[in-house]
């Protein structure tokens, strides 16, 4: 990609000129051509400097622009298909449509705003500017059973990039949530397409609240929702955090594809902030309460009920109740 190369070697000389001529031979391309991508960096954020000197990189953007993430990905497939758009309804919508197309494994759809995200269960997910707002299209050769399997992989995935980045009292909140402390700060949406018995495609859908203004959420959502931002009190670099994810994620899912979800689901259950509370979980209009005590090799919820009974909860909304 031609803007990578650009500012790569932009960045090689940071706060000095490079020459015209130079920059166009490192990128491969006309001066003319140059210009062209310097206009179009520009209008993506970018503040560029020209002079009878070259051009000189003065501020880069907070955008998850696919060239800035590619630009150090350390990955082998995931991510290196990315498309940006500046406003969709859900980005889990987009990448299926793109998978139906017959888009690749580890291609990305990222959204600036989401219309219409969705949380589990047809739930509204608010997501305005400062997110982020992405979906990653995987084609794992697995049974249709094992797909939720992929919201656990990737909870882990999240919380251990959180912890990392920002050094923050990150956990799991099961099935789909990222808490720090007790607000929610992440949720994922995993959905699998199937046919004849056999796996299709499934699509795995990040929110995450970065550098989100709290004030644009309603009242009802507010209270138990938090940012990056706002836990660490200044605005977040977005690129820094996705690479760091999407090299997570890999790793886990060539694991879990490698036969070794036994070892995710141990990293799942010491980051998770549900085992050991007392719950209450929705499902299909029935509420049910008790402790949360295990989760299984299969990621079904382990309640112990008031009278002492067991009960297993493949799917539902959990609610942790106060201590």
């Amino acid at each position: 990609m031609v803007k990578k190369k650009i500012l790569n070697s932009l960045n090689q000389v940071s706060g000095e000129y490079q020459e015209e001529e130079e920059l166009a031979t490192q990128a491969g391309i006309s001066v003319d051509e140059l210009r062209d991508e310097i206009q179009a960096m520009v209008g993506d954020g970018f503040v560029i400097e020209s002079s009878e000197e070259g051009y000189k990189l003065v501020e880069i953007p907070n955008r998850l622009l696919p060239y800035q993430i590619q630009r150090g990905l350390d990955t082998s497939y995931i991510g290196h298909d990315i498309r940006l758009f500046s406003e969709v309804d859900s980005t889990n919508q987009v990448a299926k449509d793109l998978a139906e197309e017959g888009a690749s494994e580890g291609t990305i759809v990222i959204a600036e705003v989401q219309r219409r995200g969705r949380g589990r269960h047809g739930k509204r997910w608010l997501s305005p500017e400062g997110g982020v707002w992405m979906t990653i299209i995987l084609r794992p050769e697995i049974p249709p059973a094992k797909a939720p399997l992929l919201t656990l992989l990737t909870g882990v995935a999240v919380a251990e990039t959180l912890q990392t980045e920002c050094g923050l009292d990150v956990g799991i909140k099961w099935p789909n949530d990222i808490l720090i402390g007790d607000k929610k700060v992440c949720g994922i949406l995993t959905e699998a397409e199937a046919g004849k018995g056999n796996l299709e495609y499934v699509v795995v859908g990040i929110g995450i609240d970065l550098n989100v203004d709290l004030d644009d959420f309603p009242p009802e959502l507010k209270y138990g929702a938090t940012t990056l931002q706002k836990e660490l009190q200044k605005e977040i670099y977005g690129v820094e955090v996705v690479q760091r994810f999407l090299k997570n994620f890999e790793e886990l899912y060539e694991q879990f594809k490698d036969g070794q979800f036994p070892e995710i689901l141990s990293q799942w259950r010491r980051l998770s902030k549900t085992i050991g509370r007392y719950v209450e979980v929705h499902k299909k209009g029935r509420t049910v309460y008790g402790e949360a005590v295990g989760i299984t090799k299969d990621g079904v919820l382990i309640l112990e009920l008031d009278d002492g009974t067991l009960k297993k909860v493949i799917s539902g909304e959990c609610i942790h109740l106060p201590h």
